[in-house]
C-alpha cells in the first residue's frame, strides 16, 4: 500500500492500517491492538507519509535515537509509549528502528458519550515530538503491558453489552498511568530541564535586547519551542512540571520583566516602550500590565520614583 508521492496517505479505518500490516481485520470496528511483540510485521509496508485518523499509543520494546535538543538523554534504557493523535502526520522516521511492541489504535467514535472523549483532549503528550517519548522504567513497563493485556483479552474473548464500557475504562487507566508516568519522566530529567530553562532565558533576554520584538511581536511559544528544539506542549508540561508555570506565563512574566526595567531606568513613553516590546497597541501593553502587577504602567512609574 505505498504511495509514492509527497501527499501524506490519509488512514480512515483501522481495516487499512491492517490491510497495510498484512493483518487480519480488527476484531472491533472502532479499537485495535496490534501486537508485535515478536518484531513479526514489517513496517516497510506502511507508507512514510501517512495521517491516521485515530490515537494511536504505541510501546516500544526498545527506543533509539536522540533527543532534538541537547545530546541523548533517556531515563531507562528499555522501552517506551510514543503517542499520536488523530491528524497527526506520521512520518518516515516514526517507522526506523526495532518495532517490537504493541500499538493501540482508537477511534474517537468509541469515545462518544464517554467523560474520556472530552478528557483525552487534555492529555498534551498526544502532541509531543517522536523525540519526546515516555521512557520507562521495569515497573512502569509491566503496569502498561499489563493493561494492554486485559484489553487484548477483552479484545479476543468477547464482544458483548459490556465490552465498551470495560475497554474504555481501561484506555483511561493507561491514560492515567502515562501522565503519572510523564511527571516522573520531567522529574528525572531534572538537569536536562534545568539547561532548558538556563537557555529559554537567555533566548528572551537576547529577544528583547536585539530589539527583535519591534519587527516579530511579542515572543510565542512556538517561537521558544522551535529555538529549543522541543514541541510546545512538552515545553509547557515541564516548565508547569517545575516552575508552576506554563510556558506563555514565563514569555508574559520576562515581558514585564523587561518593562519594569525601561519604566524605572527611562524616560520613554508608555506608548514607546509598548512597541519596543512588540505591542501593535499601547492598550494591549497596558492591560496585560495591569493584569500582573494591579498596577498601569504610569502608575508602577510614580510608585517607583
Amino acid at each position: 500500500m505505498k504511495k509514492e508521492s509527497n501527499t501524506p496517505f490519509k488512514f480512515e479505518s483501522l481495516s487499512a492500517v491492517h490491510l497495510s500490516f498484512g493483518l487480519p481485520k480488527p476484531q472491533h470496528p472502532l479499537i485495535s491492538l496490534v501486537n508485535n511483540s515478536n518484531n513479526e510485521i514489517d513496517y516497510s509496508r506502511f507508507p512514510n507519509g501517512s495521517i491516521l485518523n485515530f490515537y494511536k499509543i504505541s510501546y516500544r520494546t526498545i527506543l533509539t535515537g536522540k533527543l532534538k535538543y541537547g545530546q541523548a538523554y533517556y531515563d531507562f534504557d528499555d522501552g517506551g509509549l510514543l503517542f499520536a493523535a488523530p491528524g497527526q502526520v506520521i512520518g518516515s522516521a516514526d517507522h526506523e528502528g526495532d518495532h517490537s511492541g504493541y500499538s493501540l489504535l482508537i477511534q474517537p467514535d468509541l469515545l462518544w458519550g464517554y467523560p474520556l472523549a472530552k478528557k483525552i483532549r487534555q492529555y498534551w503528550f498526544f502532541s509531543y515530538s517522536t523525540n519526546e517519548a515516555l521512557h520507562l522504567s521495569e515497573s512502569e513497563k509491566l503496569t502498561i503491558l499489563s493493561i494492554f493485556k486485559l484489553i487484548e483479552e477483552e479484545l479476543n474473548n468477547r464482544i458483548d453489552d459490556f465490552s465498551q464500557d470495560v475497554i474504555v475504562s481501561q484506555i483511561e487507566l493507561l491514560l492515567t498511568c502515562c501522565n503519572r508516568f510523564y511527571k516522573r519522566q520531567f522529574i528525572t530529567r531534572k538537569i536536562v530541564n534545568n539547561d532548558i530553562l538556563l537557555r529559554m532565558e537567555e533566548i528572551l533576554d537576547l529577544y528583547f535586547e536585539a530589539e527583535t520584538a519591534i519587527n516579530r511581536g511579542t515572543p510565542t511559544v512556538q517561537y521558544l519551542s522551535d529555538q529549543l528544539n522541543v514541541s510546545p506542549s512538552y515545553l509547557s508540561d515541564m516548565l508547569r512540571t517545575h516552575t508552576g508555570q506554563s510556558a506563555q506565563q514565563h514569555i508574559h512574566a520576562k515581558i514585564i520583566e523587561k518593562a519594569k526595567e525601561k519604566l524605572s531606568t527611562t524616560s520613554l513613553s508608555v506608548s514607546e516602550i509598548a512597541y519596543i516590546l512588540g505591542f501593535e497597541r499601547p492598550q494591549s501593553f497596558s492591560t496585560l500590565f495591569k493584569s500582573k502587577t494591579k498596577l498601569s504602567p504610569l502608575e508602577f512609574r510614580q510608585s517607583f520614583n
